[in-house]
Parts: structure tokens; sequence; C-alpha cells
């Protein structure tokens, strides 16, 4: 009898693997996933079934259906939002820049004001400053969240704003944030401060989507100023990290028409946090008559197509003179690879910067074994070398750059809830040219000599890493 229901559990658990196969086969994102899924659950269905359910499924379903739940109430709202913005909606003409208009699902408006904030006590400073600022509300969401001396900082700003009567939102993620006490929480919440995490397992239907992550970091202060970009909340990132050192990052201060795309973002990941609809003012407020023309793009795994993949890809495909990119984390999948190479052999400028020192080893591992084909292309990487480099930022041409929070790699492309600020705007391009070219001469380049010479071991731990490149 024992053997038989041991043959019964055996024959179970290979049958689960084959159906969770077929699975992986039709819904993975990546043919590299799916192959990397199949030949784990055939292999070692043991392992692999579980793993599958909890890291391998493709979209963010409990998202997904939330959203279409609240449909008709997100029509009424956007439909209000979208004709009081009509007035400030920008002329584009340019068919790159209506690309990134269909992607993102929202307009690009005009008469906005953006600031570079590339330290991070200048960019603390200017939160705070805002949250002081605020007469109505301020909406706060942020990765990781420590209860440290910038964490206590900017629970005091909240619980300040709160005892004048703002209504304060307070949204984290309860993986990044995981070391944030209840006290901390506690403590706003008993100042009538409104405390939510993003669960990503929310409920009995999707208790085993644990690998999604809201990587977001907003803050809005009555629909009319806006911070977004690398920045989360916590010591290190002001430099004060014993391995990581200097920590280089960039943020991005928006007042005008689009905080409201902002805005919009927060109130949909609040309604799945919550299940709430908080009222917010959505009126635009024009911050000036010829400043910057802006795009906000929400990315994430409830999209019906890779949001955030497909615009990096169409910011390599449009740029003529140059693609310069920054990122902490870089795996990107083949369509970026790609992309990066045709335009080198094209003739574009293409930058990457990353970390000197990583601080994922896996994400660090990755990016060896694919490196020897872009350098033979003609792209150039260079490793930033004062500290710790986490800033997110392209740069295309004279002509558009971008902030945000997204990495180049499969987690920002697929897993994570993400958003940036795209400008097709000269200058602040210039902006940005100028901030790169003074942290690119902060950089080492790196040669094809220094991976192809490394020893086999690392070769192979390469490749290994690289093929954990989906659920990473």
């Amino acid at each position: 009898m024992t053997s038989w229901l041991i043959g019964l559990a055996i024959f179970t658990v290979h049958l689960l693997g084959i159906l969770s196969a077929v699975l992986a086969l039709l819904s993975s994102r990546t043919s590299q996933g799916a192959i990397a899924w199949i030949l784990s659950l055939l292999t070692f269905p043991y392992l692999a079934v579980p793993a599958y359910w909890i890291f391998g499924q493709p979209r963010f379903y409990g998202y997904v259906s939330a959203r279409g739940e609240r449909d008709s109430v997100l029509r009424r709202v956007l439909a209000r939002y979208c004709s009081q913005v009509e007035p400030f909606l920008a002329d584009a003409r340019d068919p790159d820049v209506r690309a990134v208009e269909q992607l993102a699902q929202m307009p690009m408006t005009s008469g906005n004001r953006a600031e570079l904030l590339i330290d991070g006590q200048a960019t603390f400073d200017s939160l705070f400053d805002g949250i002081e600022r605020a007469e109505e509300y301020v909406l706060v969401q942020f990765f990781i969240v420590r209860n440290d001396a910038l964490g206590s900082e900017l629970k005091r700003h909240l619980v300040r704003a709160a005892s004048r009567g703002v209504r304060v939102y307070f949204l984290y993620d309860e993986v990044g944030s995981h070391q944030l006490n209840e006290g901390y929480l506690r403590d706003l919440a008993e100042e009538g401060i409104e405390v939510s995490a993003f669960r990503s397992s929310r409920g009995f239907r999707h208790r085993f989507q644990l690998n999604f992550r809201n990587h977001r970091k907003v803050l809005v202060v009555d629909g009319r100023e806006g911070w977004l970009g690398g920045f989360n909340v916590g010591v290190e990132y002001l430099g004060h990290h014993p391995r990581h050192g200097p920590w280089r990052d960039t943020h991005l201060k928006l007042s005008g028409p689009s905080v409201l795309g902002l805005q919009e973002a927060f109130w949909e990941d609040w309604h799945w946090a919550t299940g709430e609809l908080i009222n917010l003012a959505w009126q635009p407020t024009l911050t000036c008559e010829e400043c910057h023309s802006v795009v906000i793009v929400p990315s994430g795994p409830a999209d019906s197509q890779d949001t955030a993949s497909l615009l990096v890809q169409h910011a390599i495909h449009s740029a003529r003179e140059r693609f310069w990119v920054t990122s902490p984390y870089f795996v990107p999948d083949q369509g970026v690879q790609d992309a990066l190479r045709l335009a080198a052999m094209r003739g574009v400028d293409v930058r990457i910067m990353m970390p000197e020192r990583p601080d994922h080893l896996l994400v660090f591992l990755s990016a060896f074994s694919f490196l020897p084909d872009m350098l033979r292309a003609g792209v150039k990487v260079y490793r930033y070398q004062p500290g710790f480099l986490h800033q997110k930022v392209m740069l295309i041409d004279d002509a558009a750059a971008s902030v945000g929070t997204v990495n180049l790699d499969n987690r920002s492309f697929r897993l994570n809830f993400e958003i940036t600020a795209f400008l097709p705007d000269r200058q602040f391009a210039a902006q940005v040219r100028l901030m790169l070219e003074k942290d690119f001469s902060d950089c080492r380049r790196i040669d094809i000599e220094e991976i192809t010479s490394r020893p086999l071991w690392r070769k192979l731990l390469s490749r290994a890493a690289y093929l954990l490149a989906p659920i990473q």
C-alpha cells in the first residue's frame, strides 16, 4: 500500500511538471525563460513545480483582474482627467514621440518644469520641502523604506503634514521594505496617515504571485508637484554605506500637468493594495508657457505588452548620433541586446554605464556572458569608480532623455511595476548630457580582453547566472 502511494505521488509530481511545462511554453514572455522553465520542470519537477508557481507567472493576474473590476470607475476618472488636460496636450507630430504615448497609454503634456536632482541630500531636501508645502494631500511610494535616520526624517515630515490636516497616503513594497518594522508603520498610522503594503500575493487566488515587486519611487503633492527616480529611503542613498561608499543616483522633480500621470499610477497601485478609490484633484496646473514636454510611462507585469523593454528598444532605434544609458543592473533581453549592437554598427555612439562594485552578484556575473558580443559590435561599456551607481537614465541624441526606475534587466522589464519620465526636449537633454559627461569622466572603459581573459570557471559561472536571468 505504501509503495502504491509513493508511486502515485511520483506520478502526480511528474504530471504536474508536464502540465506546468506546457503552461510555461504557452505563457512565458521570453524564449529563454520558456526553455529554462521547461527543462527544469521536466527534469527536476520536485523542486521546479513549486518554484514555477511562485516565480514563473508571466503576468500579475491579480492586478489585471482588479484593473478590470475598476474599469468603469477608472474610465470616468480618466475621462474627466483627459478633458481637463486637453488644453495642455503637446503636439506630438514626431512619430517617435507618438510611439512613446502609445506605449505609455498617457498623453504628452506641455507646460511642465523638470529639475534634475543628482545628489542624495539635494533630492531629499527637495522631497521634504515639497511635503512641507502640501495643503491637501501627499502620496508617498517607495520600494525600500528603512527605519534609520533618513527614514525617521521622512516620518517626521509626514507626521507634521498630517497634523496640519493634510491627507497622507504611504505605500511601500512589502519585499523591498521587509526590514521596516511594525513600530515605524504604527507610528504613522497613529497620526492618521493611511499606510499600506503593496502585496503582490494579496488574496487566496493570488497567493503564489510572490515574484512581482512594486519598484516605483513616487511622491506627489496636491497634484501639482511630483518626484520620481532612483532614490529609495535609507542612509545608504546619502552615501553612508561602508561597502558601497558614495552613492550616485538621479531623481527628477516635475511640476505641471505631467504630475497627474504620476498621480494616476499611484491611484491604481493604492486601489490594488487597499481596494479603496481615493479622492484626488485632477485639475492640471500650468507651470510655464514654454517649458518641458513630458510623457509619464508607467510599466509593469499587468500590461498587455512588455512596456519597459519596448520603450528602451524604441529609444535605441530612434537614436542617430548617441544613445547613452546608465543602469546598476545590466542583463537586458535579446531584443535590447540586438538593438544596442545594431545601433553601434550603424555608427551611433552607444555607451553603457554600470557600477564597478556590484550589490547583486548573480546580476553582475550575468553581464559577462554577453558583453563580448556587445564590445565586438562597437558598444562602449564603462564602470563607475567613485562608489555605487544606481541611476536609471537614457539620453537619445541631443533630442530626448528619460529618468525613472527601470533597470536594464528582466525584473524591471517584466516583473516589476516601474515608472519613467520621458522628455523629448532639447534643453533637458542638454542638461542630462552634461550630467552624464561628468559621470563618464569618473568611469573606466572596459575592453574585450578584460572579459575574454577570465578563467574558465568564471566564464561558466557567468553563463549559469545568465540562465537565471528571467527570475532574477
